[in-house]
């Protein structure tokens, strides 16, 4: 059964204990954090664990960093890679999300030249993740990274070749469509569901639900029927994480009242589409 959760975004304390609740009232399933404004003692974590397990909500997974770049940082990477797979594992989350961001290079002798040292640190940390039951999911990105297009995305699942090395799939963060950068502005010549969507579907070991324009009650910028219809022809029956990203000047609602709105939607559309 598909579960429905949300991305929480916190930045300190206080707003991560409201994030859980705010989650609670919206009866969703699972929830999962951003790693970056976490804080990592052990008495904070365990008070936010504990706020999930009496709300009856499973940690689906936390967002990381990237793992490509200038090769003198290849060590600091790892380092804090690892620290976040410990903090994945000390959660009880399943998932720790992982980028390929980093500057598209326009050669392909630069491209190589970041790219094998890229998969090498990913088998690495999906070996370190494994002897902590930690899954390792990599997240499309746009913006000229490593991870922008389906053809980037199946290469590194397969060069990589690990177990519990898995693809989050992002349903807006794609090369020249609608939710990449600048938000509404897409190129004319992509199609996202079927240059994008279709042939990573059957890879998605987790997905994040992008949310752009929501204050009508329904996503404008993606169709999420079609998009659920693409999952559900590959047998996706895991976690599906709410990323709203409705600022900008885009809703005239809340970031709050967004979230709600996106919650209702989705849950009428994988019931529609799902049974």
């Amino acid at each position: 059964m598909l579960k429905l959760g949300w991305m929480a975004r916190a930045t300190d304390a206080e707003v991560f204990a409201g994030h859980v609740k705010f989650a609670r009232e919206l009866d969703l399933d699972v929830i999962d954090f951003h790693l970056g404004g976490m804080p990592r003692d052990i008495d904070f974590v365990m008070k936010i664990k504990m706020m999930c397990v009496k709300a009856g909500l499973p940690v689906g997974y936390l967002g990381g960093g990237s793992f490509v770049g200038p090769l003198d940082m290849r060590d600091d990477r790892m380092e804090q890679g690892r620290a976040d797979v410990d903090m994945t594992a000390l959660m009880g989350g399943q998932m720790l999300r992982v980028f390929a961001r980093h500057n598209w290079p326009d050669t392909k002798e630069e491209q190589e030249y970041f790219w094998g040292p890229m998969v090498e640190d990913f088998k690495a940390l999906s070996d370190y993740a494994a002897e902590r039951g930690v899954v390792i999911g990599l997240q499309n990105h746009d913006n000229g990274s490593f991870c922008m297009t389906a053809d980037q995305a199946l290469r590194i699942l397969s060069d990589v070749d690990k177990e519990n090395f898995t693809f989050l799939w992002d349903t807006g963060q794609w090369l020249g469509a609608i939710g990449s950068h600048p938000r509404g502005e897409f190129d004319p010549n992509v199609d996202l569901y079927q240059d994008y969507l279709v042939p990573t579907a059957p890879y998605a070991g987790s997905v994040r639900a992008k949310i752009y324009q929501i204050d009508t009650g329904v996503e404008t910028y993606l169709d999420y029927p079609r998009i659920f219809g693409i999952l559900k022809d590959v047998g996706y029956n895991g976690n599906i994480s709410i990323v709203y990203e409705g600022a900008e000047g885009r809703n005239k609602c809340t970031p709050e009242e967004g979230i709600a709105l996106a919650t209702k939607h989705l849950r009428k559309v994988i019931t529609e589409v799902y049974g």
